[in-house]
């Protein structure tokens, strides 16, 4: 039982602490108009940008209310995928590959509400009210942005706990082929992300790929029924 605890959140810890120290590298190191550096060959690039919403840069409705719901929905998520974690780990008859699996989404989610919640503070003078990302109408908070020479009042975003933008870096440029009717030419994964969200993407990949042998009761109730 303490190997399946030590083994679970040991994978959720290492995948935390991976996950901050690129943010963390990447807030500090790159600037917002600074070039796209390749990888591997020309297909996978480092970028640095921020998005104020969820996984690969969606969002959840726009404004303070939505950056404060979506926060909260990942607090209590984050509680719920511990719960059921800790629940599992206790039945014998539940495999060490899903809770490991149940870890990765955790650590996705975790790593994503660290950003929100502290990052303001840690951050606080990287703050920048000319950069896209960090501007949002209707807020109703004005800050100073100033850029070769010329100075204007803009709208930001609401900062603080649970209000703080998620850091991206990492993107696929890899287009279609021509002859694919539709989707020819067009790039075939434009979103940026980070270590949180390919931890969070494998977990639910894995878990729809391998539900059979992770769920093998309800599979058995399936045949009967």
């Amino acid at each position: 039982m303490k190997k399946r605890y030590f083994i679970t959140f040991g994978i959720v810890f290492l995948v935390l602490i991976i996950d901050q120290l690129v943010k963390i590298w990447i807030k500090t190191n790159f600037a917002f108009n600074d070039p796209s550096v390749p990888l591997i060959g020309d297909w996978f690039h480092l970028n640095f940008v921020e998005n104020q919403g969820m996984a690969f840069g969606t969002q959840l409705g726009g404004g303070m209310w939505g950056k404060l719901t979506l926060s909260i929905f990942r607090v209590i998520a984050i509680g719920a995928i511990i719960y059921y974690i800790l629940k599992q780990i206790k039945k014998p008859e539940v495999k060490l590959e899903f809770l490991i699996v149940s870890g990765l989404v955790l650590a996705g989610a975790a790593g994503n509400l660290f950003d929100s919640m502290f990052y303001d503070f840690i951050f606080r003078d990287y703050f920048d009210p000319c950069i896209s990302y960090n501007q949002i109408e209707g807020s109703g908070i004005y800050a100073e942005c100033t850029y070769y020479g010329y100075s204007e009042m803009v709208e930001v975003r609401h900062r603080g706990f649970l209000f703080g933008n998620v850091v991206d870096m990492f993107q696929f440029r890899m287009t279609w082929p021509s002859w694919i009717p539709w989707l020819g030419g067009s790039e075939v994964f434009p979103a940026i992300w980070n270590v949180a969200d390919f931890a969070i993407s494998c977990g639910v990949i894995l878990v729809l790929l391998r539900q059979k042998i992770y769920f093998p009761k309800e599979q058995e109730k399936e045949k009967e029924a």
